[in-house]
């Protein structure tokens, strides 16, 4: 494995920042680590100040796309270690992606290196408060300057770092579409790859303008069975078991989703993954067997569900989530180490920085 090179700012932004009042991805720490791609090889891993990266106005990822991410997050445990929530699935996911968007793929080893070592140097500005954590975003983009339809040979490789707090602090209420469509299985919808998300934006704001904070994603023939939401999986309680959306190319592969499933199977509970269609969720809520409803995702942790309008309907949910509670509770409390790690999750950043 490179070794990773590090130069640290002399003036730290971290003693500017209120961490009961974080502003959503707008603060960044002081550092970003960079890694290059040149001649069929990843060169030159280093950890720098923050800055803006120049780019040629040619650079491919603008004009074709090729550009994919990550997004994670650590926390601290309650003896003050630093630690990473399941960082080996983000690197194998990222690499998932590159390979669906005819990317180069990135070093696993150094990926989980890179993080260990940026989030060592931002320790201080990892947010105490439970619920919160520091983000992180590593994300890869084609910058060689062409014009045309090829494979780029150059890439940039870095891991930004933003604290965040709680995404949603009460139930949400979803949107179901039946116009627009994320993905179809052959597309792009389980890479993670930044064009889907522009494609989302135009019907979630559509969306929101209805008093909604999320889409509900349909599938793409028609329209009958769920995928996903705009920035989480989903799930369902219904007659005591949950249920889930089978990952059929489509969907994207969370690790929050992984993670959500592999504890409640480990508390006894019964998950189903398979196609799920709206017509089934209609069912059980005028039945009044729609017990819970709730998304998953690393930003949002678990963010629960009051209310699903699919076309002129409106789909009720129980507000008690009480399961989903629980288990927002447990993945919290895990990350912060009051919860012991039974699953083997966490992974604690040594000091290696002198």
């Amino acid at each position: 494995m490179k070794k990773i090179t590090i130069t640290k700012t002399s003036d730290s932004k971290v003693k500017n920042l209120d961490f009961d009042n974080i502003p959503l991805g707008t603060t960044f720490t002081d550092h970003m680590l960079i890694c290059d791609y040149e001649n069929g090889e990843w060169i030159n891993p280093r950890i720098e100040p923050l800055a803006l990266i120049p780019t040629h106005p040619a650079a491919m990822a603008l004009h074709y796309g090729q550009a994919i991410f990550e997004g994670m997050k650590a926390t601290k445990h309650i003896d003050g270690t630093p630690l990473l929530f399941r960082p080996a699935l983000n690197a194998a996911r990222l690499n998932q992606s590159a390979n669906r968007m005819g990317m180069p793929e990135f070093p696993e080893d150094l990926f989980v290196e890179g993080l260990k070592r940026l989030v060592e140097i931002e320790e201080n500005w990892i947010p105490p408060q439970k619920g919160s954590a520091l983000y992180l975003r590593p994300f890869m983009y084609a910058d060689e300057a062409f014009i045309g339809m090829r494979a780029s040979t150059k890439y940039k490789f870095i891991i930004m770092a933003s604290p965040a707090g709680p995404l949603y602090a009460k139930p949400i209420r979803l949107f179901a579409e039946t116009k627009y469509i994320r993905a179809i299985e052959g597309g792009t919808g389980e890479a993670k790859a930044a064009g889907n998300y522009a494609a989302a934006i135009r019907p979630t704001e559509l969306a929101k303008a209805k008093g909604y904070d999320q889409v509900l994603w349909l599938d793409g023939k028609d329209f009958n069975y769920v995928q996903e939401v705009g920035t989480m999986n989903i799930f369902f309680k219904i007659n005591g078991e949950f249920y889930t959306p089978s990952l059929d190319g489509a969907i994207l592969h969370g690790i929050t989703r992984k993670s959500v499933i592999e504890l409640l199977r480990a508390e006894g509970y019964k998950v189903n993954e398979r196609p799920i269609t709206i017509s089934e969720i209609i069912t059980a809520s005028k039945e009044g067997t729609l017990e819970e409803a709730f998304g998953t995702g690393t930003a949002v942790g678990i963010a629960m569900i009051e209310e699903i309008g699919y076309k002129d309907q409106t789909i009720l949910v129980s507000k008690e989530n009480t399961v989903g509670k629980h288990v927002l509770d447990k993945l919290n409390g895990i990350r912060l180490g009051e919860y012991k790690d039974t699953l083997n999750w966490m992974v604690a950043i040594e000091k290696e920085i002198a």
